[in-house]
């Protein structure tokens, strides 16, 4: 079979008229979801020489986006994306220009932890509202399957590509510089995505003198799967910690971005032949499958015992990365009213959001009392966890 044919899939996403357009520019808006935390770190401990103030001034601004984006997500299901993604766009500008200023004049402490709750609360969760605009525009579930399978590609690239650059800039021009240019690019691409209404999901009419009903979004099943992506998200952060602290135990920490790189090459040629491959079963019995591959490949870090085991195992634990959240993203696409997508999908991205820094939390903690190789124990529980949460989320769906 050519590489053609193996492709068609998605060759003929791209077919559909502004598909091009809005993946592209949802491709560089949501830049600051892996850039600002890596951002806020690097400019802070540059400025202050605190590992500790600058990871939890990082850990503000996750948590506030975890919190506020799903309230900018009702609203574009409520209004519409454009006007929305506007709004967002200016005020992610304002507030992180504000934030940039405090830290580097050296303004107290606890204006930047004000700024950066402000700064997460802002931004909107562009990988949602991409994904909703797919929902939008392919009738057909297989096809929906390959967007999302594609959408998670996008997101491994922007995790792979944009934190080296902002490390970069940072470290060799100046601390301010990484957190503005993923926070300016954000905003770019979001102007741009604001721009092609044609493709946004329809705001539902409303009939005047009527109140306006609200879809029940939060339903046993969403909230069984965003929980199940909390404990995911756990093991995500933890990873990041602990490979970074094994490849300093080893005396080569350059050796964690090798690592990191092969953990998220393995997901990214997953979530490809995901979307190409047509799987037997429901929506639901994917996920489950999904979640406890996932769970039983992350078990591998306990085996890790020297820099090239932990290269190979790392990649052997990210190939199972894509296939469980393109089918728990697919299960909440199926199952929430469509006048809510953009807010449902984006309830299953705060669970993920708050898994991360609970488990980078968490690892940093059992890198400081059992040294790095023993920590592998948190991803690899995190995820022993998320394929138990799985099961029951596969009990309530």
């Amino acid at each position: 079979m050519s590489p053609r044919t193996v492709l068609t899939p998605y060759t003929d996403l791209f077919a559909v008229p502004g598909a091009r357009a809005f993946s592209s520019a949802g491709l560089l808006a949501r830049v600051p979801m892996s850039t600002a935390g890596l951002g806020s770190v690097l400019l802070v401990e540059g400025e202050s020489g605190s590992y500790a103030l600058a990871g939890a001034v990082a850990g503000t601004n996750a948590l506030s986006f975890a919190i506020g984006s799903p309230q900018w997500a009702r609203a574009m299901d409520r209004v519409g994306q454009s006007r929305v993604l506007r709004a967002t766009a200016v005020l992610s500008l304002v507030v992180g220009l504000a934030f940039v200023a405090a830290v580097v004049s050296g303004a107290p402490h606890w204006t930047w932890f004000a700024l950066a709750a402000l700064a997460g609360g802002t931004a909107a969760n562009v990988g949602s509202v991409v994904r909703s605009r797919w929902a939008n525009v392919l009738p057909e579930q297989g096809q929906r399957q390959t967007a999302f399978a594609f959408e998670s590609v996008a997101d491994e690239v922007v995790f792979v590509v944009a934190p080296p650059a902002v490390t970069f800039l940072a470290a060799l021009i100046a601390p301010p510089l990484g957190f503005l240019t993923g926070m300016l690019i954000g905003v770019v691409g979001a102007l741009v995505l604001s721009r092609q209404e044609a493709t946004a999901p329809p705001v539902a009419p409303r009939v005047a003198g009527q109140p306006r009903t609200r879809s029940r979004v939060l339903t046993p099943g969403l909230v069984a799967i965003g929980i199940t992506y909390l404990a995911v998200g756990t093991v995500f952060g933890a990873v990041d910690v602990v490979v970074v602290g094994f490849a300093e135990d080893e005396g080569a920490p350059a050796a964690a971005g090798i690592a990191l790189s092969a953990y998220a090459a393995g997901s990214l040629l997953a979530g490809l032949a995901y979307g190409i491959v047509k799987l037997p079963g429901t929506l639901v019995t994917r996920f489950l499958g999904a979640a406890l591959l996932f769970a039983a490949a992350a078990q591998t870090l306990h085996l890790v015992g020297s820099l090239t085991t932990l290269v190979g195992f790392a990649f052997l634990a990210g190939l199972a990365i894509a296939p469980v959240l393109i089918a728990g993203m697919s299960v909440v696409e199926s199952r929430v009213p469509r006048a809510s997508l953009t807010e449902g999908l984006t309830w299953t991205s705060t669970g993920l959001t708050v898994g991360l820094t609970a488990g980078s939390a968490l690892a940093g903690i059992a890198v400081d009392h059992w040294g790095a190789e023993s920590a592998f124990a948190v991803p690899a529980l995190g995820a022993a966890l998320a394929g138990l949460l799985a099961v029951a989320a596969w009990l309530v769906l």
